[in-house]
């Protein structure tokens, strides 16, 4: 990104290609990310839950379908994601540096940070109880405070159904954008998906594209917003 070069990033919780349907549709979840025609996408719930936590996508088609590739932030063959976070990306945008940080809190989640030359992303999908959520937000200023300074964006699934409460933590160092209602998917009324951005950016909401009738290829509608240097 240079200084007058504008960025689409999405987020989107794919629980794992479980649509509203109850059916599991890679491809369909693959279609919904393509429509975004998003530069970067950070995705949770990208690995089923037991075992080793295969990739809910399949790893072969993810760049045919959708034009983007993931970033290499899965620690095992099996995975697409780290706690279920994946970073995806057209070619070209090529991250210098990865940043896995663990999260404190009753059930394992973790925060991705990855570092363009002007811009750094941070995936993150917070816990389902408020008191571990601010641990977690805690945990990710003190570990972005370590790094060297850098405009920042931090997307992802926040799990906090309060526009009001909840996020002070965050707020207090970045604004903090509702794009919208986004679970449940069929009649969406939690914004439970949020973006997070320092002063050195301006972040632009975008609606989403909009879809075929049919069922949800999730249980959450993604947000998409256009980043542009300040």
């Amino acid at each position: 990104m240079t200084r007058s070069e504008p960025l689409r990033l999405g987020s989107y919780n794919i629980r794992a290609g479980l649509g509203t349907d109850l059916r599991r549709d890679p491809l369909r979840v693959l279609g919904a990310i393509a429509a975004l025609k998003a530069d970067i996408v950070a995705l949770q719930e990208a690995d089923h839950r037991l075992g080793r936590r295969p990739a809910a996508l399949p790893l072969d088609a993810i760049e045919a379908h959708t034009g983007l590739r993931p970033w290499p932030v899965t620690e095992t063959a099996e995975s697409l994601g780290w706690h279920g976070i994946a970073l995806l990306a057209r070619p070209g945008l090529v991250p210098e540096a990865l940043h896995r940080v663990p999260l404190p809190g009753l059930e394992p989640r973790g925060a991705i940070i990855a570092d363009l030359p002007d811009l750094r992303v941070v995936g993150v999908h917070l816990g389902l109880l408020r008191r571990n959520r601010r641990q977690q937000l805690d945990r990710i200023r003190e570990a972005l405070e370590a790094l060297p300074p850098l405009p920042t964006v931090i997307l992802g699934d926040f799990n906090e159904w309060s526009r009001k409460t909840g996020l002070g933590r965050l707020a207090r160092h970045y604004t903090v954008l509702t794009p919208g209602r986004t679970f449940p998917a069929t009649l969406p009324v939690a914004a439970l998906d949020r973006i997070a951005h320092s002063a050195t950016l301006r972040v632009t909401p975008l609606d989403i594209p909009a879809r075929a009738k049919g069922p949800h290829p999730s249980d959450h509608l993604p947000i998409l917003a256009e980043v542009v240097p300040v």
